[in-house]
């Protein structure tokens, strides 16, 4: 039997020990970006990254370019629109009442666009001229190793990569002139301004209204040192130095940053010069074991070409923007804009969906040590968010901004998302997700239950009762239902609101009860009974809200949130749930994509395998993977395929809908959310031959599976913490052949698992 489901590990581990002195040996994937020529723009580039550095490679006017980046490059002077003493929900609820709407659109909103800061602003980039150097032959990034490579049609080579593990950058040149060697270009902070100004945060404004004085450049015969001052005392630094020896061009880069009151680290200058002495063989071998130990973590073997290998350009980007010491996953991570302007919505922190979004892969994909650093963040600043909840909303317990800086501190916009009522709900989560998928006892008593607990008073607080004793918000609204007009408010309770106060009580009560504290417990439960039920309707599910029915395209499935993510409306509880997820979901497909954009596929993905259709969800990935990506895989919102899969068709970049899209597959794959696990519960009937290996269950269990000619193989299970493993049979029959006892009741197994335990089940063969 085969059960080898890590076959580009086996290669990686192999081929590592052929290194020699001066070269290494690259590693081929079919899951490899691999072009003719160079990209042409930054936004098609090659993206290299570790969590807080990050590059694209590409070219620009004959030049091959390095768009560097870091993910602390931050202006963070504050909004000034948001230091005064209109900045009260309750302000905002009276001019809501009182139809003076426009009031509270310039107070809020239109500063968002027309302020060029706070925001996140782009390093710099390193330039090789390329003019006479002939024609490109290829162009590749190896996702094994994390590494780029250029080959020439004379036989010249460049290989790069960012380190997976260490603030520093490398690349080198062989078979190139004596007198090649890098030009740092600054980003133009001073100057003439290009083109016309465009104040919105679409399209980005440009760098000079910031105001900075362009920063120094100091050149020796082998390194430049690039230092910028920013606001409030804020500076950065780029070094970049080389060397040559008889393996060509080698050279290493670093950026460092620096604000008053942060943590003092190497300049960028130090971190380079403690490295430039060693080889580029000997920095790419613990380069690689990093990366050699991420691809272990899971892995999927699909029939679709086109999905398996886009699931994977997902979790290399992941890897490359995720770490647990670095900020959360931006916007545009750690790749922002190299355009001479400031990137598509400032490259801040959206927690109405972006943020949420890029983590879903982290949990079923076994990555918790990467998916750590949201959560790391977001506990840093409650103290932050809870000052806040008290100025904005004059409530005890924890809100968060919808739209955040660097800091945790609200940036204004849409305020119904960036000042929305319910946003710390859905980050509380991720922090119940970090716990179910790990069973990490003191996070659940040191971080999960205060989170929520804290989410819980804060929703009692805020919260009105009408005169039957039913609670509501003073003000509801859905992400993003009517954009950014007085009807994006609702005086009645959303479904989104609504799932994610239910969700909110109902996992507060759970784990009260799981620390022994009952009469907290018993005070959630109380609460939670208080509040109303869904808004349904028999034939078309769930609606925006009792009064308005999902009533036309939409690209945030707000609406649905108690079937996708929180499982509240679940195909394992019963006909009921099923007819209501059916009717939706057909709701949904009849009012078609005209307003969707990229990540709206990869959450229909998601949700369609929620409801076990695998056609379905296979469908919508794979609409993504052609119709919203770029040739380098980044999502761009808008369809660019021509096709009319949406009416949106313009291309800003943003990471969410990439990460979706590889929770979307796992989903598919295997789903443990109810605490039951299933084996390819969604996955079309014409997977034949199909396997996972890793993928993380609620409960901390790893667990593998393959299927052959149509046939379940086996299953592996691996428990971290020990516990009772319940799966749905995914056998034909009970005859399973294992070592270990198992309990079968009503079709589901169940297994007693020790700690560190691994469980093998075949399907008994006959003779």
């Amino acid at each position: 039997m085969n059960r080898t489901i890590f076959l580009p590990l086996i290669i990686l581990l192999f081929i590592s020990t052929a290194c020699t002195e001066s070269t290494i040996q690259i590693v081929e994937s079919p899951h490899d970006l691999t072009f003719d020529y160079l990209p042409k723009t930054w936004d098609e580039g090659i993206p290299l990254g570790n969590g807080m550095l990050g590059a694209l490679i590409w070219e620009k006017e004959g030049k091959l370019r390095f768009s560097l980046d870091r993910a602390d490059l931050w202006d963070l002077r504050p909004m000034e629109n948001l230091q005064t003493d209109k900045w009260k929900f309750s302000w905002v609820y009276d001019q809501w009442k009182n139809d003076n709407y426009r009031e509270v659109q310039e107070q809020f909103d239109i500063p968002y666009d027309r302020l060029p800061a706070p925001t996140k602003i782009p390093a710099g980039a390193l330039e090789f001229n390329l003019k006479k150097y002939g024609k490109v032959n290829s162009v590749n990034l190896h996702l094994q190793q994390a590494i780029s490579e250029i080959t020439w049609e004379d036989g010249k080579r460049m290989q790069s990569f960012v380190h997976a593990s260490e603030p520093i950058g490398w690349f080198r040149f062989v078979g190139f002139d004596d007198d090649f060697k890098p030009v740092l270009v600054p980003p133009a902070y001073q100057g003439k301004e290009t083109e016309k100004e465009a104040i919105n945060s679409l399209s980005g404004q440009n760098l000079q209204r910031l105001g900075y004085t362009q920063g120094k450049v100091e050149k020796t015969s082998n390194s430049i040192t690039y230092t910028q001052q920013g606001w409030g005392g804020f500076t950065y630094q780029i070094h970049v130095s080389w060397k040559k020896d008889d393996s060509g061009l080698v050279g290493c880069w670093s950026i460092s940053s620096d604000y008053p009151g942060w943590e003092k680290k190497p300049v960028a200058k130090t971190v380079v010069s403690k490295n430039e002495e060693s080889l580029f063989v000997d920095a790419f071998k613990t380069h690689e074991t990093w990366w050699s130990e991420y691809w272990s973590r899971s892995g999927v073997k699909l029939p679709d070409s086109l999905l398996e290998k886009q699931w994977y350009l997902e979790m290399y980007k992941f890897g490359s923007a995720a770490r647990a010491d670095a900020p959360p996953i931006a916007l545009q991570a750690v790749w922002t804009a190299d355009n001479g302007k400031i990137p598509p919505w400032k490259g801040d922190f959206h927690h109405d969906l972006n943020t949420q979004l890029s983590y879903w892969p982290a949990y079923s994909g076994n990555h918790m040590d990467l998916e750590v650093g949201y959560i790391n963040w977001l506990w840093k600043y409650r103290d932050t968010f809870k000052k806040y909840t008290k100025e904005f909303y004059g409530t005890n317990g924890l809100n968060v901004p919808g739209v955040t800086t660097l800091d945790g501190i609200p940036m204004g916009g849409w305020i119904q998302y960036s000042f929305g009522p319910t946003v710390s709900a859905w980050l509380g989560h991720h922090f119940y997700l970090h716990w179910q998928y790990t069973m990490d006892r003191n996070f659940l008593e040191e971080k999960a239950y205060p989170w929520i607990k804290d989410v819980a008073i804060y929703f009692d607080e805020l919260s009105v009762k009408n005169k039957n004793g039913i609670r509501g918000l003073p003000l509801s609204s859905s992400p993003e239902i009517f954009n950014n007009s007085r009807k994006a408010w609702f005086d009645e309770i959303t479904n989104y609101d609504l799932a994610l106060i239910r969700w909110t009580f109902t996992k507060a009560a759970e784990l009260a009860i799981e620390l022994g504290k009952k009469e907290e417990a018993d005070k959630w439960s109380q609460i939670l009974s208080e509040w109303p039920e869904f808004a349904i309707d028999p034939k078309e599910g769930l609606m925006f809200s009792k009064s308005l029915k999902y009533f036309e395209s939409h690209r945030h499935f707000s609406h649905l949130m108690a079937i996708h993510p929180l499982g509240l409306i679940d195909y394992e509880n019963g006909a009921h749930d099923q007819k209501v997820i059916s009717n939706t979901i057909k709701n949904l497909d009849e009012k078609g994509p005209e307003h969707w954009t990229g990540y709206s596929y990869s959450w229909e993905g998601n949700l369609k395998a929620r409801a076990m259709d695998g056609e379905g969800a296979a469908q919508a990935l794979r609409i993504f993977a052609e119709a919203f990506c770029l040739p380098n895989s980044f999502h761009v919102n808008g369809d660019q395929s021509g096709k009319g899969y949406s009416g949106m068709t313009y291309r800003p970049f943003t990471l969410e809908g990439n990460f979706a899209f590889a929770s979307g597959i796992n989903e598919m794959l295997l789903q443990s959310h109810t605490g039951i696990v299933h084996i390819f519960p969604a996955v079309p009937a014409d997977w034949k031959n199909i396997s996972f290996g890793n993928l993380r269950t609620v409960g901390a269990f790893l667990v593998s599976a393959q299927k052959e000619q149509g046939d379940l193989s086996f299953v592996s299970i691996v428990s971290e913490k020990g516990g009772k493993f319940k799966m749905k049979n995914p056998f034909s029959s009970n005859e399973i052949k294992t070592d270990k006892k198992i309990h079968a009741v009503d079709g589901i197994l169940e297994i007693d698992m020790e700690a560190g335990e691994k469980v093998v089940l075949e399907m008994k063969r006959n003779p």
